[in-house]
Formats: structure tokens, sequence, C-alpha cells
């Protein structure tokens, strides 16, 4: 089947037209990207969160966590957390296990010990669940944690 074509044989076997045919595809696909991409404050700045008030406050209460870590401030994590809270330590035994109570004093001791925390979070979504008209609505935030700290080890030197 021969292809009639405004360009001539000897032009199309030619490195420069190859070249213009990939430079004007790729000009077309970054003008077709441009189109459809993110637009200007569709995502809350540095995040991969749609933008909206309500998305905007649940990522303000995440930050708030955040930074009562970083500052190792036990107060403002106790304030966050349920009377009901509730650790099994994921093992079968309960001497390890600790609830509202046991939690003040771990971070107590955590953040004694910990030097140089560093806990950064990578926003990536937030979801909202109704499971029942009767339940209170549940958020989902997706997220990746990049933590760090320096603890003494038992011979006197830091892990970091």
């Amino acid at each position: 089947m021969k292809m009639n074509s405004p360009v001539p044989n000897s032009l199309r076997s030619t490195s420069l037209f190859r070249t213009s045919l990939l430079v004007a595809g790729l000009m077309l696909s970054s003008a077709h990207l441009l189109a459809c991409g993110p637009k200007a404050g569709q995502y809350i700045s540095g995040t991969q969160v749609s933008s909206s008030d309500e998305n905007r406050a649940v990522i303000d209460r995440v930050e708030e966590y955040r930074i009562a870590i970083e500052e190792k401030n036990t107060n403002a994590l106790m304030l966050m957390a349920s009377r009901e809270y509730r650790e099994d330590g994921g093992t079968p035994a309960g001497d390890d296990d600790y609830g509202f109570s046991g939690l003040r004093e771990l971070l107590k001791t955590r953040f004694a010990q910990a030097v140089d925390i560093r806990y950064s979070i990578r926003y990536m979504r937030v979801r909202y669940i109704d499971e029942s008209e009767m339940a209170a609505r549940k958020t989902f935030v997706d997220v990746i944690v990049d933590a760090s700290f320096t603890i003494p080890d038992a011979r006197g030197g830091v892990i970091r």
C-alpha cells in the first residue's frame, strides 16, 4: 500500500526530517500534558492533596501532630490522644500493654532519651468514608513518613 505524502521520499529518509517529527511530537505531547495537568491552586501547596477548606483543616491538624513530635511536646500529644487509648505492643503477652496514662510516661521517657528528632510527612491523599448514618464520618490521610532521631546506646555512644 502506497501512502501519499506531501514530503518527498528523499527528505523523509533524512535524519533532519526524523528529528523534526520527533521534536514536533514532543511539543504536542508537552502541550497536551500542560493542558491536562494540574492547574495552579488545584493541590494544597507542597502536597498531592486536592485543595479544599476541609482537606486543609485535616492537613493542618496532622501538621500539629508532626510538630508536637519534633518538639517533644508530650502535653500536646496527650491532648490529641483518646482517653480510651490502648497499646498491646503487638505481642500476646500482656506485660507490655499500656493505656492512656501509660502513654504519657512512655512519651516522657522516650523523649528524654531522643535528640535531633526529624519527622517529615509527605501528604498523598485525604479520604472520607461515611460508614452509616449513625456513625461519624472517618477521615483517612495517606502519607509517606520519613523520621529519624538519635538515642544513646548501651555503651554511651549514639545511634541515629
